[in-house]
């Protein structure tokens, strides 16, 4: 994949990019990167496949310093990437906080959204989860975390999403060095400080007058988004759920190929 970079209402936006064909955009969560995709677009086609990153997160975290980066407004960020770079209609990719910006996204402007694929999504209450809003309390003494003793809880919530131990290293390696090289613990409690609800709680009675094609992939053993919210998406956009029996909340890097397979299959199906 190669990365891009795009100045957009005076914010230098990053996404990476490979592939021909109708749009395909991927959005990735807390604390992940684009890179969160690495196993998983290499098997869409055809595709373009683009993963746009959240402003404020990953590469983009000095963007978000002094601004709004709820998911509300990431959702304003990406409809405004996507008219600079020409993009009228896309299908949406959202894990996590992603499938929060996805499903915003699509209530909001639901013509530029030719699909989605929600995966392990923020939806409804569902958020902020327990670790979250203890991160939210302890806000003080965590900014004053040394970026030593920041990793080792970074790197045990990552531990926490993932059923495949040797996908714990891999995806430390993609997404801690972001927080090392920025503000680590001060620019990941900006990230959870600008989490509300609200922001899916308020576009949640719309989803059942979606009238867009979707697909729900789930880990079932996620303990951070329980699948049981993925059952009532699924019945909201009258779509199918695949369910990954073992899958906790990083499937795209634990399970890209059940990934894969559904977004091609939407993409396939529905003639996208």
């Amino acid at each position: 994949m190669e990365t891009h970079t795009l100045k957009v209402d005076d914010i230098n936006m990053h996404w990476e990019e490979a592939g021909e064909g109708n749009p395909v955009i991927f959005l990735h969560g807390i604390p992940t990167s684009p890179r969160l995709w690495r196993h998983v677009i290499p098997k869409i086609s055809p595709a373009r496949c683009l993963a746009w990153e959240m402003v404020g997160y990953g590469a983009s975290i000095s963007e978000g310093r002094g601004r709004d980066i709820s998911v509300g407004r990431q959702a304003d960020y990406l409809i405004s990437w996507m008219q600079v770079l020409g993009l009228e209609k896309a299908v949406l990719v959202g894990h996590d906080l992603g499938g929060g910006v996805a499903q915003i996204a699509a209530v909001r402007h639901p013509r530029r959204v030719a699909g989605l694929v929600l995966m392990n999504a923020i939806c409804y209450d569902s958020w902020p989860i327990p670790e979250v809003r203890i991160a939210k309390v302890a806000g003080s003494l965590m900014k004053q975390l040394p970026n030593s003793i920041f990793k080792s809880i970074f790197r045990e919530f990552i531990s926490m999403g993932h059923d495949r131990p040797s996908r714990v290293r891999e995806s430390m390696h993609e997404h801690w060095p972001h927080y090392a090289a920025a503000g680590g613990a001060a620019d990941f409690l900006h990230q959870v400080q600008s989490l509300d609800v609200h922001d899916t709680l308020s576009i949640s009675d719309s989803l059942p007058r979606l009238n867009i094609p979707a697909r729900i992939v789930w880990g079932a053993a996620d303990r951070f988004q329980k699948i049981g919210y993925g059952y009532r998406l699924s019945h909201d956009l009258k779509c199918s759920l695949t369910r990954i029996e073992d899958g906790k909340h990083f499937v795209p890097e634990d399970h890209p190929e059940e990934v894969a397979r559904t977004i091609n299959e939407l993409l396939n199906t529905e003639g996208i």
